[in-house]
């Protein structure tokens, strides 16, 4: 008896991580051509792609007609699926639903699973690092669907090779607490552990509260303690600092001019 002839089975489509200029929000005049942030292939295969799960919509159409002005996009922007995460993803923490239980990305994917390639971005940087994503790609591997990462600029592994601070030690603590009490806590914590094992400490903060958590670093550290902060990296930025790092008396001391207005990332170490 002869078996059954099977449909062959259809090819999944790939999910693309792809990083973006870290100049996002920036005034016309700091940004940089946009080949300066992205290598070619990452160009091409951004101007091909023809779906989106994104941090935010309007900011990837922004990035997708930066990237036209260089490698023309493959159909009209128009025309691209751009899906946003939901909210609760990037607020409460990337695997956190509504109701307080895991998000459940697998749907985001149906495209993938139909044999469509689709991208993974975010507003600046690397998605998934620093920035809402990691539930994408998580569910991406649930599915059996591949993964593949573009080049592109990460602002915490720049910060850090700015720094001068331990490059084989580190870890990304996130943001700190935004009350003085439980903020001036936290940062002894983590300068009592730097200095204990070397390992460097790295956070962020949003813009407008990037001076508040400068002046409590100088007036909460220890003077010995070695603080550098990066500030509106890859941006151009006439007149100021883009890389500082000293100990905080010679913070004190110096007062190094930082557009603080700018996306920063802060590292403190022995």
């Amino acid at each position: 008896m002869t078996a059954p002839i099977s449909a062959p089975t259809k090819a999944k489509g790939c999910l693309y991580l792809v990083p973006t200029p870290l100049d996002f929000g920036c005034a016309p005049e700091l940004q940089s051509p946009i080949e300066q942030s992205l290598p070619a292939y990452t160009l091409q295969v951004a101007a091909r792609l023809p779906h989106w799960i994104t941090e935010n919509a309007k900011s990837t159409r922004a990035f997708l007609k930066r990237v036209h002005t260089h490698t023309p996009l493959s159909q009209p922007l128009q025309s691209l699926s751009v899906v946003e995460l939901p909210r609760e993803a990037h607020k409460k923490g990337d695997h956190i639903g509504s109701r307080g239980g895991e998000f459940d990305a697998r749907p985001l994917l149906v495209s993938a699973m139909e044999g469509l390639d689709v991208g993974l971005t975010s507003e600046a940087g690397m998605p998934a690092v620093a920035d809402p994503g990691s539930s994408v790609v998580r569910a991406a591997h649930t599915l059996g669907i591949e993964v593949r990462v573009l080049s592109g600029p990460v602002s915490l592994m720049l910060a850090l090779a700015a720094s001068g601070l331990n490059g084989q030690q580190f870890a990304f603590v996130g943001y700190l607490p935004q009350d003085g009490t439980g903020r001036a806590s936290r940062m002894r914590e983590l300068e009592s552990l730097a200095l204990k094992t070397g390992q460097t400490q790295m956070f962020i903060e949003t813009p407008y509260r990037n001076q508040a958590l400068y002046q409590a670093l100088l007036h909460g550290l220890q003077p010995g303690t070695r603080l550098s902060v990066s500030c509106g990296l890859m941006v151009d930025n006439p007149g100021h600092a883009t890389h500082f790092s000293a100990t905080v008396s010679a913070w004190r001391k110096a007062q190094p001019k930082l557009n603080w207005e700018l996306p920063a990332v802060f590292l403190l170490g022995p």
